[in-house]
């Protein structure tokens, strides 16, 4: 008698763990399906975003190598941003990234990539501290007071960029920088569904980010983030 109630306790537990476990698995591809769908439409061929007149090309950072050269994903973004930046789209590169400690800076080893390819220091911003995709957008919003902007990443990314962008009030669009494939992209997507999930409760939660500071108005000069 024991051993049957035994038997009924464990499947009893058995079925629980597996609903939850389909449970959390429908939860969160429909997270993935709803941000998905509900940005798309706003990705945009480079010759539609040169006639939106935004406020800044906003590049995301990536992986630098050596503390002097950007990784391939990151170049791949990097020439898509000046593209734009050459076409009229916007007359401000923001790049923002991660430098947040000693010895690894990605904001000034894109900057002076677009420097290298002729766009003038003053054209270009660095957000010191975009540690994230939802803190970079916060701080394109409350630091340097952007309302439109064109975000340029891989398109893997551009999904949840845009989805972000709209729930903090921003009128943004993006332009992917699908220019070769990489290596790892598997690994990449499957953190990208669960970074989906994380961003869409962040949206909801809204915390502010790591650090905010004073506003940089993007109307003065980008030599105003300089840091050497």
């Amino acid at each position: 008698m024991e051993n049957n109630a035994d038997k009924k306790l464990l499947k009893k537990t058995v079925i629980i763990i597996v609903s939850a476990i389909l449970l959390g698995l429908s939860l969160i591809l429909g997270i993935n399906a709803y941000i998905i769908r509900s940005s798309k439409d706003n990705i945009l061929s480079p010759e539609e975003a040169a006639t939106q007149d935004a406020d800044c090309i906003l590049v995301l950072g990536a992986g630098v190598w050596g503390n002097s050269i950007p990784s391939y994903l990151l170049e791949d973004r990097l020439l898509q941003g000046i593209a734009l930046f050459n076409s009229g789209a916007s007359d401000r590169l923001l790049m923002s990234g991660d430098h947040g400690r000693e010895g690894y800076d990605e904001v000034n080893v894109m900057k002076q990539f677009a420097i290298r390819k002729g766009i003038p220091s003053e054209n270009i911003f660095m957000d010191h501290a975009g540690f994230s995709t939802y803190e970079s957008l916060y701080r394109v919003r409350d630091v340097f007071g952007a309302k439109r902007i064109i975000i340029v990443t891989q398109k893997y990314h551009m999904y949840r960029a845009l989805f972000v962008a709209e729930k903090l009030g921003l009128d943004a669009y993006g332009v992917t920088s699908d220019q070769r494939q990489f290596s790892g992209q598997t690994f990449r997507e499957a953190r990208e569904i669960l970074a989906r999930v994380k961003d869409f409760f962040y949206v909801i939660i809204t915390p502010e980010p790591t650090y905010l500071g004073e506003k940089i108005p993007l109307s003065g000069s980008g030599d105003l983030t300089n840091d050497r």
